[in-house]
């Protein structure tokens, strides 16, 4: 009874000053408001920046054998490819897992050649999730035929259909050479592929080099890219992977996951600096509204009421004031999230002169339109947080018209 009658007493006294009232909620819905779009387009980006590095090329997790990162030595290999597929199948987390084999080679069309990269691959499942997903294939490349990346098409003046020669080094140390045809131009968003690469099926490139149930690379997706150093540890223990080395994409890009990191405590940053400016106008209007009514408080302490039943006005005040901020600013932050969500943000423009499409970053393209995400956990988070701050706001006018002489406050 005592909760009900404080707050329609609130709802009151916040009602005696509109004007003001109304600043307050409309800074408080301003600061949730920017918190919920800016926590949207940092989830999009955070999405996008994630799928960009560990999509194409990187995956969650790769094996590879001990030192092949230094120098990619064709013969260093990881054999029985079978069983350890199989073994990493079937070990917890994992959705998916694809081999891949590269080696450098020249590739010709005419009489002057270009340094090359064969990348052997199984199309269908990195058509899927991997280096082709988001290439525009109608179809897979068949037997004796390549996928060339667009910068080396360009590089050679070679179209779908031209057949083109090989000349490289085999595992076992012989010449690996051949003919190919192209089946496509592709471009795969990672530059050093799109620039060198020959990406094949896995069986011509095993052929061509001469190796047999062996590969380079094993790339591994599991369910959530955050949880990969976990699944990295767990494959690690795998006796099939006994001395290889397995590393997540924290470890493979460290400067990416550098980047990761320093975008979260950014938003965490950004999040305290909304809520300051909240807790700033809100304080104000608390204790600007205590000052005023400094003779009712003090009537009703002379009345008999409890200093605490004083606090609990106060905070009542302020609580219902920043929860009406709260939803007008989460409900038009959500709407322009969504809004611009399935529309897309384009970025580029803000940059002086509009800027380009997309920007590189460690090899990789990544597209300049974002597409903001509503993330639930930032709405419960801006919920939690203006809660708080309702309440830091309300504390010092709260403790001092609980403080006040009632003879001298009703003299005022």
């Amino acid at each position: 009874m005592a909760v009900a009658s404080t707050l329609r007493i609130a709802w009151r006294n916040l009602g005696r000053n509109r004007r003001r009232t109304a600043l307050a909620l409309g800074a408080t819905a301003i600061a949730e408001l920017v918190l919920v779009f800016y926590q949207g387009l940092f989830a999009g980006y955070f999405d996008q920046m994630l799928r960009t590095m560990t999509g194409p090329v990187v995956g969650h997790v790769q094996v590879h054998a001990p030192k092949w990162r230094d120098d990619h030595a064709t013969d260093r290999l990881l054999g029985s490819l079978a069983a350890r597929l199989d073994a990493i199948r079937a070990a917890p987390g994992v959705t998916s897992v694809t081999p891949r084999l590269w080696a450098p080679t020249l590739i010709a069309r005419s009489d002057e050649g270009e340094v090359a990269t064969i990348v052997g691959v199984d199309a269908e499942a990195e058509r899927k999730t991997g280096l082709l997903e988001l290439t525009e294939l109608s179809r897979s490349p068949g037997a004796g035929e390549v996928l060339l990346g667009v910068g080396l098409a360009r590089a050679l003046v070679a179209k779908p259909g031209d057949q083109l020669a090989l000349v490289g080094q085999a595992a076992d140390g012989s010449v690996a050479s051949g003919l190919v045809t192209v089946a496509a131009v592709v471009e795969t968003g990672v530059e050093t592929v799109d620039r060198y690469g020959v990406i094949m099926p896995f069986a011509d490139a095993s052929e061509l080099l001469v190796v047999s149930d062996a590969a380079h690379e094993l790339v591994v997706t599991g369910g959530d890219p955050l949880a990969a150093p976990e699944l990295a540890a767990r494959l690690a223990t795998l006796p099939a992977l006994a001395g290889e080395e397995v590393l997540s994409w924290r470890e493979l890009a460290p400067e990416f996951a550098a980047l990761i990191d320093f975008l979260w405590a950014y938003e965490l940053v950004v999040m305290a600096l909304v809520f300051v400016a909240a807790a700033t106008s809100a304080a104000n209007t608390m204790v600007m509204s205590t000052f005023e009514r400094t003779h009712e408080l003090g009537m009703l302490l002379a009345l008999g009421a409890r200093p605490r039943r004083i606090v609990g006005l106060v905070v009542a005040e302020s609580v219902v004031l920043g929860l009406l901020g709260l939803v007008v600013g989460a409900a038009v932050g959500a709407a322009l999230v969504t809004w611009w969500g399935s529309s897309g943000l384009d970025l580029s423009k803000l940059a002086p002169g509009g800027g380009g499409a997309e920007v590189s970053y460690m090899g990789m393209k990544i597209s300049m339109v974002m597409y903001p995400r509503l993330d639930p956990a930032g709405l419960w988070r801006g919920a939690v947080a203006v809660f708080i701050t309702s309440l830091v706001a309300a504390l010092w006018p709260a403790l001092r018209a609980a403080r006040l002489e009632p003879a001298d406050a009703v003299r005022t």
